[in-house]
């Protein structure tokens, strides 16, 4: 199965942005956000404020999360259907690095 062009444009994903869009896998707002891609990313990511609402910003843009519901100063989103499309085709090409690094060290 092809990967459509639009899809095609997006990738490869920054590390700050694949980690956000990991999070958004259930609907969450921004601080819990900056939290959990720190706990997943085990440290090696963090994302301050500016850089996860430039982050929100783009990814709302490129129609990949929606605001799903605001409360008071917090603001909800989701990944949409193009959303989680581009996730599963970074996580292939992710698997594809793993795998070509693998087979590299081996020979080591």
């Amino acid at each position: 199965m092809s990967i459509s062009s639009d899809i095609q444009k997006i990738l490869p994903l920054t590390e700050a942005t694949y980690y956000t869009m990991l999070a958004l896998v259930e609907p969450t707002h921004g601080y819990a956000v900056m939290q959990q891609t720190a706990a997943t990313s085990q440290g090696t990511v963090t994302i301050g404020p500016g850089t996860m609402y430039g982050i929100f910003s783009t990814l709302e843009k490129q129609k990949l999360i929606r605001l799903i519901k605001e409360e008071d100063r917090r603001k909800c989103y989701s990944l949409t259907d193009k959303g989680k499309q581009v996730l599963r085709e970074q996580v292939k090409r992710l698997e594809i690095m793993t795998q070509n690094g693998i087979n590299v060290l081996e020979k080591l």
